[in-house]
């Protein structure tokens, strides 16, 4: 089987399972390898996410690290089954950085989705108007062509919120609701389209306030991402060099203690909603 040159995040995440599964058990590379009737090489490509493994050779992994966390299992099992499954943003692919499409892919396979933002709006909840001032702003200028294409897969990943099927909470920081980044009136759009969608269902958007004593927090904006078992659960920070990926326990569990934090400090989504609707009326009555 041929070695693969760009695995994609969930084929990545799975052998990180397996690694973990691995030492946990205490086993090493070629312990395991041993044990499977492999060479040790082959056990560093399935956990490098370079070659994939079948459902009886996850079993059997699993089996020899005496994992009895079957929920697991099933989850690295499903995996494992829908990997030929392409999403719709692997009609990206070649003409986006994999930063992009690991985004979506994420946040496709998520059970539920909770966000935090500083300084903009989550890009599940940005017009498209909001989006391409964002990009069009980017420290080195890219080309129209390129904000447009960016624009564009922006706005696809917006339709895993209109459908409704993934529930998905934002809290959004009172700066993110003033910056301006092309102007009040596409500023105004935006505002009104966060309170249309805070009526959806599965929609929570809840506002934290500049007088919030319990912040700043550790990150400026992450993406909290539910896996079908909490051991797969994954948190998404951008940065000035890409995506930021976390999945080990202790860092999972630092990242659901700042949501905690965020839930007890944020306004009501009834309050909040009020809230945006006043920032948006002082802009409109400013900017007449």
């Amino acid at each position: 089987m041929a070695l693969r040159s760009n695995p994609t995040f969930r084929q990545l995440r799975l052998g990180a399972e397996l690694r973990r599964m691995r030492e946990q058990a205490g086993l090493g590379g070629s312990q395991l390898a041993r044990a499977l009737g492999i060479n040790p090489a082959h056990v560093t490509q399935m956990e490098n996410g370079r070659t994939g493994i079948s459902v009886e050779r996850l079993r059997t992994i699993a089996a020899l690290c005496m994992c009895v966390n079957e929920p697991l299992i099933e989850a690295l099992a499903a995996i494992i089954t829908d990997r030929e499954k392409g999403g719709w943003w692997e009609d990206y692919r070649g003409t986006l950085s994999s930063d992009f499409l690991e985004v979506a892919e994420i946040e496709g396979h998520a059970s539920g989705l909770s966000t935090y933002t500083m300084a903009f709006i989550p890009g599940l909840l940005q017009t498209s108007g909001y989006t391409s001032a964002v990009f069009d702003r980017a420290l080195t200028p890219l080309p129209r062509h390129e904000v447009d294409l960016r624009t564009t897969f922006r706005v696809r990943r917006r339709e895993l919120l209109l459908s409704g099927a993934t529930p998905y909470s934002a809290y959004i920081h009172e700066a993110a609701l003033r910056m301006q980044f092309s102007g009040p009136q596409v500023q105004a759009e935006q505002l009104c389209s966060l309170i249309e969608d805070s009526g959806r269902p599965k929609v929570s958007i809840r506002v934290v306030m500049f007088d919030v004593d319990t912040l700043p927090l550790n990150y400026e904006n992450f993406t909290y991402v539910a896996g079908p078992v909490q051991e797969l659960d994954t948190v998404q920070v951008d940065s000035a060099v890409g995506n930021v990926l976390f999945d080990a326990p202790a860092h999972i569990a630092r990242f659901r203690a700042m949501l905690a934090r965020l839930d007890s400090a944020a306004l009501s989504e009834d309050d909040s909603r009020e809230f945006i609707r006043s920032i948006k009326k002082d802009m409109e009555s400013t900017h007449v």
